[in-house]
């Protein structure tokens, strides 16, 4: 099932047009959509009022002509479901087509979770160090925060040059290593999911993506 990423740069001035278009986005003729603000970081201080993004599934292209009129410059992301573990919204959106699991081209990463009300506190003061982590990772592309609310609400999107760069950071960085020892026994999340896209293609301008450097 194809799935596409949009990332939006919005005017100062436009940031209130952007927020009403995110409560209320006008987009049919999907399966799954979700319109998000974004962030530079991990924690609410690092949101960015002038970025936003839409994760859309959907069997034919969808306009966001919209949107596309508010922003100063825009990036769109072609992805191929490769594996998706949860749930957003009660749904599980992403159904990934098992032959493809081999491919060794870049990748996407999504993490997306709403946090128990009673664990916000110790779960934001655990993510600093991961944040600090990620940004010298071998392999990373972009990455940027999403969240549906200020607080809560609480996910990542991340490009690697293959899967291989992705497994290396999630499961050998010492920090984020710690992070995911301790999901279980703290129980920080009431749902999450996590999923990885072959990304298929990337169109407009990728600094709305947080592109880096090539390493």
């Amino acid at each position: 099932m194809p799935v596409t990423l949009h990332v939006w740069r919005v005017p100062r001035r436009r940031i209130g047009a952007a927020m009403f278009r995110v409560a209320f986005p006008g987009v049919r003729g999907t399966r799954f959509a979700k319109f998000v603000g974004t962030s530079r970081g991990f924690l609410p201080r690092d949101a960015d009022l002038t970025r936003y993004a839409a994760l859309i599934v959907s069997d034919a292209p969808v306009r966001v002509d919209k949107w596309d009129r508010l922003a100063i410059a825009s990036a769109r992301v072609e992805l191929e479901p490769l594996l998706s573990r949860g749930a957003w919204s009660g749904q599980e959106p992403f159904h990934p087509d098992k032959s493809d699991v081999a491919h060794d081209g870049m990748v996407l990463a999504l993490t997306r979770a709403r946090l128990r009300t009673t664990k916000m506190i110790t779960f934001y003061r655990a993510v600093p160090a991961v944040a600090a982590e990620v940004d010298q990772a071998p392999g990373l592309l972009a990455h940027l925060g999403i969240g549906e609310a200020p607080i809560g609400f609480q996910g990542t999107i991340s490009l690697w040059r293959n899967a291989a760069d992705l497994a290396r950071f999630a499961y050998r960085q010492p920090e984020h290593r710690a992070v995911i020892a301790r999901t279980p026994a703290d129980r920080w999340y009431a749902e999450e999911l996590f999923a990885r896209f072959a990304v298929r293609e990337i169109s407009g301008d990728r600094a709305v993506l947080g592109w880096l450097a090539e390493r």
